[in-house]
């Protein structure tokens, strides 16, 4: 009982400090929570439990679906083909320059899934600091692509990781395929609902809302989607970012919706997700031969393959736009440390690289996040 009174009590002084910290230290949260949640885990004041390692998780889907609410599935419909080719592009490369990478070193095959991975979550942090610049606006269609590629790729990955190569795998591709087609079909008609009857939207999610029934309709997507994820044995975290996508898409008159919903989010639940996670990297593995070289190796090469691949979009942006653009995907945290987990726990990377990816991950928040600023100083 005492284990646990310690345990809710650090949780706590964690969520409420971090800010503060990270304000003097000015840092973004999340790597400050990551590191405070590692060294009290060190401490002993964080121990593995099971209702923490329950509300860890359910924060990492919650932040799926925040990241989900960043895209509006009729803007991204809207983009020009001949940006839609460019970013196909650019993914493209970066799932070669990843395989070519993986081979040239003998790394195993886990790792062309890893290096190329976007997540658009800590994308939003920068539209907060720096607004709607047309680097971040095309960060954000991309991203938004680049995110549900990852995270198809994930599912598929997964269930590999899971069941092997073999027909077990193929029936989650085909429930995988099955339920995209489904989604695809429902936004259509949802589309098509709101177009004939535009009242609709209003009475689901009503101006003047005395019983929250915008965060109540919210919270119903976001659980069924989950559970249908859950049902169909595929990844949790698609089902989660499509649900947050339904938000903007559909709901456009509650545009204060994404940031309450988030707010709730970034206050509490996805917290204790970066706790938990620095929680479970012990620091005496800083000590392990070869490991800060492999994070550092790791850092340098994922962002220098979206340095590359963003050079695509050098005739639409210039050339400082487009280095912002490419180092404002170098920092995929939550689904790199995601993906790394399932990898370990599959046994697909070793204990030596799983610290690395976790690593690599807070030195690329930590010095794109710096960089970022930087460049955006000189060139005000």
């Amino acid at each position: 009982m005492t284990d646990n009174v310690i345990l809710i009590v650090t949780i706590s002084l964690i969520i409420m400090l971090s800010p503060f910290i990270a304000k003097a230290l000015r840092l973004p949260t999340t790597p400050i929570e990551i590191i405070l949640g590692s060294l009290f885990g060190y401490a002993g004041f964080l121990h593995d439990e099971h209702l923490f390692n329950l509300v860890a998780e359910f924060g990492f889907l919650y932040l799926m679906f925040i990241a989900g609410t960043e895209i509006n599935l009729k803007d991204v419909l809207k983009t020009p083909k001949r940006i839609v080719k460019k970013v196909s592009l650019y993914l493209i490369i970066l799932y070669i320059f990843s395989i070519l990478f993986a081979m040239q070193f003998h790394l195993g095959k886990i790792f062309i899934v890893l290096l190329p991975l976007i997540s658009v979550g800590l994308v939003a942090s920068l539209a907060k600091e720096y607004g709607k610049t047309p680097w971040l606006n095309l960060s954000m269609v991309a991203g938004g692509i680049g995110e549900v590629t990852s995270i198809v790729i994930l599912t598929i990955t997964a269930a590999a990781l899971k069941s092997g190569v073999g027909l077990v795998l193929f029936q989650h591709i085909m429930a995988l395929l099955a339920f995209l087609l489904f989604m695809f079909l429902l936004f259509r008609f949802m589309q098509l609902l709101f177009w004939w009857f535009p009242k609709v939207a209003t009475a689901l999610m009503p101006h003047q809302d005395r019983a929250e029934q915008d965060i109540r309709l919210s919270m119903g997507i976001f659980f069924l989607l989950v559970g249908a994820m859950l049902y169909l044995h595929l990844e949790l975290a698609l089902g989660s970012f499509l649900a947050g996508i339904f938000i903007p898409s559909f709901f456009q008159h509650k545009r204060e919706l994404p940031e309450k919903l988030a707010s709730f989010g970034f206050g509490f639940l996805i917290p204790i997700f970066f706790i938990h996670i620095g929680s479970s990297f012990h620091l005496d593995a800083l000590f392990m031969n070869g490991l800060i070289k492999e994070a550092l190796i790791i850092t340098i090469v994922m962002i220098l393959m979206r340095l590359i691949a963003s050079v695509v979009f050098l005739k639409e942006l210039g050339i400082t736009d487009t280095i912002l653009f490419g180092l404002s995907h170098s920092m995929p945290l939550t689904l790199l440390i995601a993906m790394a987990t399932l990898a370990y726990t599959a046994h697909s990377i070793d204990t030596l690289h799983y610290y690395a990816f976790i690593l690599a991950s807070l030195f690329q928040v930590i010095n794109v996040m710096i960089i970022i600023k930087i460049i955006n100083k000189r060139r005000t």
